[in-house]
């Protein structure tokens, strides 16, 4: 991917907060006057900030609360307190925003470290339990010289992240739609890279739309990779937008056996609503409620 290329969540954010920023209005308020059923309490549900950019950030968390979501991530510290007032966690909180720019270079091993070493601090410091990290693009790379160099990064990390019990998670990303070239673009590699940074404070965040474009055979890849994974995000496919009938993926299921697997973490919504956002976010939670 080239540098004008580049990819992160708040920059992809500005043109859907346009998007979302335009349903908003008495919408906006009815989907906040909703009422919904308690939740079965399976699930920990989060919603990932940058897909309602559009919505001011207190707003957005009053809205989550009062549908049953107990999280906010991909915030930054900067943003947390926000969060923190409307009774909420960060489930993954921010960490090194360059998608492209990872763990795959050595010579972004210390700018990386420095930067996620802080927010690991940060996260102990407010009882958040994950940060999030990336592999970073090939650019010619062997995906073996790439394994070897994000494991002698991570390894030098999470000794940090062991003492102060946050886990870093680095997120699977499908190479062939959204971020063209990314390395750790399927579930075998990255389950390799855990294994050789050897810390269970070392996971990955294991995103079922990505990995439904890259893999398919979403529910057994979960079934047999959960000591691995440490986290998971949602979305439909195609189009990374809601969760329901208009995409192929059966998300009661899949929480189901995510469910069965032991799995107590959190389940993060990272779909891009092309209805009312707060009507999609609440219509998502129940899907997920199982």
């Amino acid at each position: 991917m080239s540098e004008s290329m580049q990819w992160n969540r708040r920059t992809a954010a500005k043109a859907a907060g346009a998007a979302i920023a335009a349903t908003l209005g008495a919408s906006f308020i009815a989907a906040q006057a909703d009422e919904v059923a308690a939740p079965k309490g399976n699930v920990k549900q989060s919603l990932c900030r940058w897909c309602y950019n559009g919505i001011p950030l207190d707003q957005l968390a009053a809205a989550a609360k009062k549908i049953g979501y107990q999280s906010i991530e991909l915030v930054t510290p900067e943003e947390f307190p926000t969060v923190q007032a409307a009774g909420l966690t960060c489930a993954m909180l921010s960490g090194a925003d360059a998608i492209d720019r990872g763990f795959n270079r050595t010579e972004h091993h210390d700018q990386l470290n420095k930067a996620l070493g802080e927010h690991i601090e940060f996260a102990a410091k407010h009882g958040l339990p994950n940060v999030i990290c990336f592999s970073g693009n090939r650019r010619g790379m062997s995906d073996e010289e790439g394994l070897k160099n994000c494991t002698a990064g991570l390894k030098q990390l999470v000794g940090l992240a062991e003492k102060k019990n946050v886990t870093i998670c680095m997120e699977l990303l499908n190479s062939r739609v959204d971020h063209a070239d990314y390395m750790c673009d399927r579930t075998p590699w990255g389950v390799e890279l855990v294994k050789q940074v050897g810390s269970p404070r070392f996971k990955l965040l294991y995103d079922i739309y990505h990995m439904q474009i890259m893999e398919g055979d979403v529910i057994r890849t979960i079934q047999d990779n959960k000591d691995s994974t440490g986290h998971y995000h949602t979305g439909g496919n195609p189009g990374r937008h809601e969760i329901d009938e208009t995409q192929e993926l059966n998300y009661p299921a899949i929480m189901r056996a995510i469910v069965e697997t032991g799995y107590d973490g959190y389940v993060a919504q990272e779909f891009i609503p092309v209805r009312d956002p707060l009507t999609s976010l609440a219509e998502g939670f129940r899907v997920c409620d199982v």
